[in-house]
């Protein structure tokens, strides 16, 4: 039977001990981890979020009715043992901070029982993990769980100290927000004051702190909430949270300067990493030439080579078209693979499909000198050579190429590049290899839209030098933008701000906006930028993602206490679901979506 505390407090933590505690009388409270009968003596694994601490149980030393407590101890019950701390009798335990100590107990309270869980309480579980998230209170006992949760606070910690040192202030925007028509679908909330009309919850605090810094808050922070109904990966959720900064009087090396230094910070604190700066900078061009990726991961090489020139007068009419069109031709050194059996390149054909591509173009150097290629024929000797030598290529090598659109040849490329890495095992994961990706496009055509879309958003600054060709050629314009890059994932992204009414009326104008349509959706913004704007700039990360991969984690999901799964729901909430008739009616909504029984809301 459960017992109460009764006045009894907890001297610390199971593996917060200490060597001068050696000899006292100390007090620990956690969950039984394992239970070990021995006859005369019982061995309890004692566990909170520090780590484990064994008690050993004698009758002798701690009486019969603590004994037979002990007797009764299950997985997962949780209990208040008091005893003495004293070295291990045995061989000292390497795997746990506490292995050259134990409690010997003298009295305990079994303080809850539990049931069998669902799964085995323990670190690298094998669980699926469907079932874990469904029980995620109890998933999140998990060592290995906690210690990325604990983490991440940790981290959150190092961001609020670092920035409020640097003169920023932590301020707070609202949930409940206006909806725009820019970038992701809009989470909508129905406003029952106001029948028919929706709040929209926030994708990022954008526009409020470029408010905030029109009303002369001149460096801005917030560990934000933010909100997009998108699908979902293994970094995206529905919900997630960004550490969101802006900053008024800067250009783009006042923000980088500020966010290099409170990275190197955040990663010290965080795992003890240093990371030395200044951080490595790379234009969108190049990363995009080299890496087929605007969030290049540079620490492998295989990297994209141009043989555009090189194949332009070639008899292969893949090759030929493309550039004819356009395009380019590029590929990529595996080096040392010229062996790989016909049906692994079979399936790299597949995958480069999966890209874009309608095909995928290989040759490969054998270790004679020959070449065993999908297109050689089509090549002289002397050309062939040519295309070798523009690749790099030696012998055993595997050469790739891809012939189409620029873009389709980044995407297939940069693709197949990442995905041929992990296959083969050439990626240092002790590597954290950081850098700034810059000079974005400002604008990006689309198909679905037909008509040019922001690249970041609306309001971000383009180049001045290239401001001339907005009406020209949209799409050669630059912006002052700017993102901060992890081993090949986007931590966070950022430019400098519109602060010209001239500007930003041109910008809407460039995305198809009437002034009709921008003054509804953006007009207190407009409004509140001819009271005076300051020049200023801004960048948010993802938390959930930096903590994913400082962590070495597989998904954000891991590092958020209470994640959906790929389909948006809680598995262990099970929502979304079904409100009330009477909670639609007074939101004047219903629905044409079937019920479980066939019917509809009427």
């Amino acid at each position: 039977m459960a017992e109460s505390m009764q006045g009894l407090s907890r001297t610390c933590r199971c593996a917060e001990i200490s060597p001068d505690m050696e000899g006292s009388d100390i007090t620990l409270m956690g969950w039984v981890s394992k239970s070990r009968n021995k006859g005369g003596i019982i061995f309890v694994d004692l566990r909170d979020r520090s780590g484990i601490m064994q008690i050993i149980f004698e009758e002798e030393t701690c009486g019969s009715e603590a004994f037979e407590k002990a007797s009764k101890l299950r997985a997962e019950f949780v209990a208040a043992v008091t005893g003495t701390l004293i070295k291990r009798a045995g061989e000292v335990n390497d795997n746990l901070k506490t292995g050259a100590y134990e409690i010997k107990a003298k009295s305990i309270r079994i303080l809850s029982e539990s049931e069998t869980p669902p799964f085995p309480i323990e670190a690298d579980s094998k669980t699926k993990e469907e079932l874990r998230l469904k029980y995620r209170y109890l998933d999140l006992r998990r060592p290995d769980i906690q210690e990325k949760i604990i983490l991440r606070s940790k981290i959150t910690a190092s961001v609020r100290s670092f920035l409020t040192s640097e003169g920023f202030l932590e301020i707070e925007t609202p949930i409940l927000c206006k909806s725009t028509p820019e970038g992701a679908r809009d989470y909508l909330v129905p406003s029952r004051i106001h029948p028919g009309e929706f709040y929209a919850l926030p994708q990022s605090p954008q526009i409020f702190k470029q408010l905030l810094m029109c009303s002369g808050y001149d460096r801005y922070f917030q560990i934000a909430k933010c909100f997009r109904d998108e699908d979902l990966r293994a970094d995206r959720q529905p919900e997630f949270t960004q550490i969101d900064m802006e900053l008024s009087f800067v250009n783009e090396d006042d923000v980088m300067d500020v966010n290099e230094r409170l990275i190197r910070q955040v990663c010290k604190d965080a795992i003890g990493l240093d990371v030395t700066l200044p951080l490595p900078r790379m234009t969108w061009q190049e990363a995009m030439d080299r890496f087929g990726s605007d969030k290049p991961d540079t620490r492998f090489g295989m990297e994209l080579k141009d043989v555009s020139e090189t194949v332009k007068d070639c008899g292969f009419g893949v090759f030929t078209s493309a550039l004819e069109n356009g395009g380019s031709v590029r590929g990529i050194n595996v080096k040392g693979q010229a062996q790989m059996p016909r049906k692994k390149i079979d399936a790299l054909v597949e995958q480069a499909k999966e890209f874009g591509a309608k095909g995928l173009a290989y040759l490969c150097i054998n270790e004679d000198g020959t070449y065993k290629s999908s297109f050689a024929k089509f090549f002289d000797e002397a050309g062939l050579e040519s295309l070798v030598k523009a690749m790099d290529g030696e012998k055993g090598d595997l050469l790739l190429f891809a012939a189409d659109k620029n873009k389709i040849v980044w995407d297939v490329l940069g693709g197949l590049r990442l995905s041929i890495a992990r296959s083969l095992d050439m990626i240092d994961d002790s590597k954290f290899n950081f850098l700034w990706v810059t000079d974005f496009p400002l604008l990006e055509w689309s198909d679905t839209e037909n008509r040019f879309m922001a690249m970041h958003h609306p309001f971000t600054m383009p180049n001045e030098e290239d401001w001339q060709y907005i009406d020209s050629d949209p799409a050669r314009v630059r912006a002052r933008a700017y993102d901060i890059v992890l081993n090949g994932t986007e931590l966070g992204g950022g430019s400098v701000r519109i602060h010209m009414d001239d500007v930003q009326e041109k910008m809407f104008e460039a995305l198809g906006f009437t002034k009709e349509q921008a003054n509804e959706q953006f007009g207190f913004l407009l409004t509140a930028f001819k009271y005076g704007v300051p020049p200023h700039a801004g960048l948010a990360y993802g938390l959930d993602r930096l903590v994913m991969l400082l962590t070495k984690a597989d998904s954000i999901r891991e590092v958020m206490a209470f994640p959906k799964v790929k389909d948006a729901s809680c598995l262990m909430t099970d929502c979304p679901s079904v409100v009330d008739e009477k909670q639609l009616l007074e939101l004047g909504i219903r629905t044409d979506v079937a019920k479980a029984s066939g019917e509809a809301h009427e």
